[in-house]
């Protein structure tokens, strides 16, 4: 693997190979994608160190992954759309356990299709909830949220005729949460508002 000829650099540390691979157990080659990626250029690259090989100094110097494939695309197009895939397993996670999308099946296939349907109108009222109003970079997940946000204890009082919801949030978080509310016209919203 690492004698491979022909490798595509992409970027600073990173490089791709195109090969073919026929392993015992399969009746056909198959097409292998090859990425190596420089440990001294990549501390945080993932992927496998080769440890078989440690007496090969080439072997030290990378780490390797490798993705089999049918596409015939070029590698560098078939390493995009699967380094791009990435995260989708991160919100299948977060599907599956912040929404309840593992344990909805009904009996009917069209009431299924209809929860299915408002589980992913909740998640993505959600994101769109973290993007525009919460405005950060990581997502959280919705048991943060809930604890952050939206379990936060409060009681109303009586003043006059007027009627005041007291928070129970500490005085560094306070501040933080009442920002979230006072600014809408600041929102960056992920869309654009036709007025």
């Amino acid at each position: 693997m690492a004698y491979q000829k022909t490798w595509l650099r992409l970027d600073d540390g990173i490089e791709i190979a195109d090969t073919e691979y026929q392993s015992p157990d399969w009746e056909k080659a198959r097409r292998m994608i090859i990425v190596r990626q420089e440990i001294s250029k990549r501390p945080n690259a993932t992927g496998k160190q080769l440890r078989l090989f440690e007496n090969e100094e080439l072997y030290k110097n990378y780490r390797y992954s490798c993705f089999i494939t049918n596409l015939k695309l070029s590698a560098k197009m078939v390493y995009d759309i699967y380094r791009n895939r990435a995260e989708a397993e991160n919100r299948i996670k977060e599907l599956k356990y912040d929404f309840g999308a593992s344990s909805f099946n009904v009996n009917n296939f069209w009431a299924t299709e209809a929860t299915l349907n408002f589980v992913m109108m909740a998640y993505n009222l959600m994101s769109l909830f973290r993007q525009s109003v919460l405005g950060t970079a990581t997502s959280k997940r919705m048991k943060t949220l809930r604890y952050n946000v939206f379990a936060i204890g409060g009681y109303m009082i009586r003043n006059g005729n007027q009627r005041i919801l007291k928070l129970s949030l500490g005085m560094k978080r306070r501040q933080w949460f009442m920002g979230l509310w006072n600014s809408p016209e600041y929102m960056n919203w992920p869309f654009v508002v036709d007025s």
